[in-house]
């Protein structure tokens, strides 16, 4: 466990009356998870997430009284507790589960798309290449010249996305919409995780899927086309869709390098990925992605 996470988390606990004294660590990452006594989840951000925290906790509320099922918060608590720059969210655990299908996105984002955002839902616009160039600055242990050619292929989609054709009509979208963020549990599948959830185009949380078959491999034809026929769409018809699949393909890229950074057994990985970008391992689907954590 990070000594600095636990810190947050006993003293945000002690603002909202909850015990920490078994905390059990359920995952380290973007955000770090902690089961406490009770049935309660304390989900810590990254430091500089207090925005977003607070998005997530309005949406899930929200999502409570529309048939979309979602995580849902613990308690009243109507915003994060902040400690130092970290935003702290405490949840209902989720019963027994298992990660969802890929069917079970598409049917989960089927009913996300087809809701009518409440006057007074504050959300912001996507912002599909949040945090690539401080992964891409961050990534000290790659070659210069290839940190350069991604701050370049960076340079080049932010502009291609400010021309991108017209597609279904903007609304809710999720905004990190793949299986890791589906429960699937005996009641159903459960939709988690909304800390990318934005205004934006649907094509954006359905080409998650889509790389998952046209840029990896990892979906065979039969699974990606029972994921358009649950949702209704096939998102690789429509003129944008290399563009959010480039962009999809680069932020994959730049996750695997930030995680190399602090994990050098992941820099294959990545080497690997951006050798595929850069057009030295032929075309699509590209075989030998295998996913980092």
């Amino acid at each position: 466990m990070s000594t600095e996470t636990t810190a947050v988390l006993r003293r945000a606990c002690e603002q909202v009356g909850l015990n920490h004294g078994a905390a059990e660590l359920i995952r380290a990452g973007e955000n770090d998870l902690y089961r406490l006594p009770g049935g309660v989840v304390a989900r810590i951000s990254r430091p500089g997430q207090v925005s977003a925290a607070a998005k997530e906790l309005r949406v899930t509320r929200w999502l409570a009284g529309t048939q979309v099922p979602a995580v849902r918060p613990w308690g009243e608590q109507d915003a994060p507790v902040v400690v130092g720059e970290r935003a702290v969210t405490f949840w209902h655990e989720l019963p027994p589960h298992e990660q969802g299908s890929t069917t079970d996105v598409a049917g989960l984002l089927r009913e996300l798309h087809s809701l009518d955002l409440p006057d007074g839902m504050d959300l912001p616009e996507l912002a599909p290449f949040v945090r690539v160039a401080e992964r891409i600055d961050g990534a000290t242990w790659l070659d210069p010249q290839d940190r350069d050619w991604l701050r370049k292929r960076l340079a080049e989609l932010q502009d291609t996305y400010q021309e991108l054709p017209a597609g279904i009509p903007w609304r809710l979208v999720h905004g990190d919409a793949w299986r890791g963020n589906v429960a699937t549990t005996a009641g159903g599948p459960i939709l988690m995780d909304f800390e990318r959830c934005a205004y934006g185009p649907p094509e954006w949380d359905l080409v998650s899927t889509a790389v998952a078959h046209v840029t990896t491999g990892w979906l065979t034809t039969e699974q990606w086309t029972d994921y358009c026929r649950t949702y209704g769409y096939d998102v690789t018809t429509w003129d944008g869709f290399e563009v959010l699949r480039d962009i999809r393909e680069l932020r994959m890229t730049t996750t695997a390098a930030q995680i190399a950074e602090r994990d050098p057994d992941r820099r294959g990985q990545c080497i690997h990925r951006l050798a595929c970008l850069q057009g030295h391992r032929g075309s699509r689907p590209w075989e030998s992605w295998s996913a980092v954590p």
